[in-house]
């Protein structure tokens, strides 16, 4: 069960305003700012009370960072919350609440191990997109959901989000609104566009969200979306759980084994930076061993 919402200090809430608004930072971003801020003023009202987070000292805060190691806390959710508080307490000093940033520069190294995400192998999705039906309008529907998802490495509030105009018929592209709301166009494979085509043509020229529910005709939501993919899934007897990010993680992981440049799938996916894209490196972790024992091989 969800946390119910608590008004922060007018400080924090305008912090969060301004990131949310100004900074344009992803909703998700923003609730979770909103958790760690919430947990660490909590936490120094018991410890440190009556003291607002931009006037405490980086004692008071390497304090909190050992009670939070004792309670389990890993590195990168440390490294993480340690992110959010050294941007409320920069925001509390650029609006002259306090003389410095006890946080500037401080940080801790990600430790964590970075596990590599659950993908598809290219067989594994032919078996998938190949489970789903194209007999009725909302099978169709369906697995123009499936195909824009892996073929395009579309995010599910993305794809829930599309209208028909976001396709462009002519350039054979989508124009997507992702995170932070940055906006960016992605090719359609041409295998995906004609089955794109096909369903437009079900939508018959109406205006509105490219996908809707059969029932109520709005537009649909993640749930649905997830719903759909472990339809498919189950009907195409993977063993594996497969979520609409599966499909994503997918997309990019086939492009890089596929040799497209890291900074290609960075802007095709709508990523801040290519290193963002590093976790996908995985896919090359057999072709780099090989090309070792190549190298080994001619110079012994």
């Amino acid at each position: 069960m969800s946390r119910e919402r608590v008004e922060l200090d007018p400080l924090i809430e305008g912090y969060l305003s301004y990131m949310a608004e100004v900074r344009r930072s992803a909703k998700g971003t923003v609730r979770d700012m909103r958790c760690t801020l919430r947990g660490v003023s909590e936490w120094m009202a018991a410890h440190q009370p009556g003291k607002a987070l931009w006037k405490l000292d980086l004692r008071a805060y390497l304090e909190w960072l050992e009670a939070m190691r004792e309670a389990g806390r890993t590195p990168g959710h440390l490294a993480k919350n340690l992110s959010h508080l050294r941007g409320l307490l920069e925001y509390a000093w650029r609006s002259g609440r306090t003389d410095r940033n006890v946080l500037d520069g401080f940080s801790l190294p990600n430790t964590g191990r970075r596990v590599p995400p659950e993908v598809l192998t290219v067989e594994e999705a032919k078996h998938l997109l190949a489970a789903c039906g194209s007999a009725t309008a909302q099978e169709r529907a369906e697995r123009t959901m499936l195909l824009l998802l892996y073929g395009c490495g579309l995010r599910t509030g993305e794809l829930c989000g599309l209208d028909v105009t976001d396709v462009n018929r002519e350039r054979r592209e989508l124009f997507v609104t992702g995170k932070g709301s940055r906006e960016r166009h992605v090719p359609i494979p041409l295998g995906v566009w004609s089955e794109v085509a096909t369903y437009l043509l079900d939508r018959d020229g109406k205006r509105g969200p490219l996908f809707r529910t059969l029932a109520k005709r709005c537009r649909v939501d993640l749930k649905l979306v997830s719903e759909v993919v472990q339809r498919a899934a189950a009907r195409a007897g993977l063993s594996k759980r497969v979520t609409p990010k599966t499909l994503r993680h997918s997309y990019a992981t086939h492009l890089m084994s596929a040799g497209v440049d890291l900074a290609v799938i960075s802007e095709l996916m709508g990523h801040r930076s290519p290193s963002e894209t590093g976790v996908y490196l995985h896919a090359f972790a057999n072709e780099r061993r090989e090309a070792v024992e190549v190298l080994q091989e001619e110079a012994m």
